[in-house]
């Protein structure tokens, strides 16, 4: 499984996530977020990070314009789309990006099941609440493109190795504050992931 750290602030955090086996990090560009990051430092960050590092940009109720312009100025690879969209955004943003699915029941995960997506469960707040989705509802299904988010943690990421998800998402449950990592729990939580 393919890991991501999300919710990066500092370049110390950064760096160890990548250290640890990071193949993704993630930049929270939503200023209700405890984890946000403005753009002006979020390109600090990258700007200093090894080559073949996927930056994901984290958005919620933003225009494809501001979307594609902040991911173009901080150097961040990958759009994380947040938030309910028509299908007409994803063709005006002109930029890499991932589709969220905020799962509210088992037939939510089964969404855009031809593209590779983001499934995170639903709740009124957006993003790193540690809400944990229904583990049952992907028994059967195809995961091989599913990205899983949502209430992850070193001690449960490895009982996800059998339905075979292309990646891992994290953010809380690998901090000791929010939007402070914890390094330890970052490296137990890629190594579980990669087992």
């Amino acid at each position: 499984m393919r890991v991501k750290i999300c919710g990066i602030t500092n370049l110390e955090d950064a760096l160890h996530a990548i250290e640890a086996g990071a193949d993704a990090l993630g930049f929270v560009f939503y200023p209700d977020s405890p984890r946000y990051i403005a753009p002006e430092d979020a390109k600090k960050i990258i700007a200093k990070l090894p080559p073949f590092i996927e930056k994901v940009a984290l958005f919620v109720h933003e225009t494809p314009e501001t979307i594609r312009q902040i991911c173009l100025e901080t150097g961040c690879t990958l759009a994380q789309i947040h938030f309910e969209v028509t299908d007409d955004f994803y063709d005006t943003l002109h930029f890499p990006a991932l589709k969220v699915i905020r799962a509210k029941n088992k037939e939510d995960v089964l969404k855009y099941s031809n593209e590779y997506r983001l499934v995170d469960a639903y709740c009124d707040v957006f993003g790193g609440a540690g809400k944990r989705l229904n583990i049952e509802w992907f028994e059967g299904i195809d995961c091989s493109k599913i990205i899983l988010a949502g209430g992850l943690d070193p001690q449960n990421v490895a009982t996800l190795q059998p339905y075979g998800f292309y990646g891992v998402d994290v953010s809380s449950g690998v901090e000791v504050s929010k939007g402070k990592k914890d390094p330890q729990k970052v490296k137990n939580f890629i190594q579980s992931a990669h087992r």
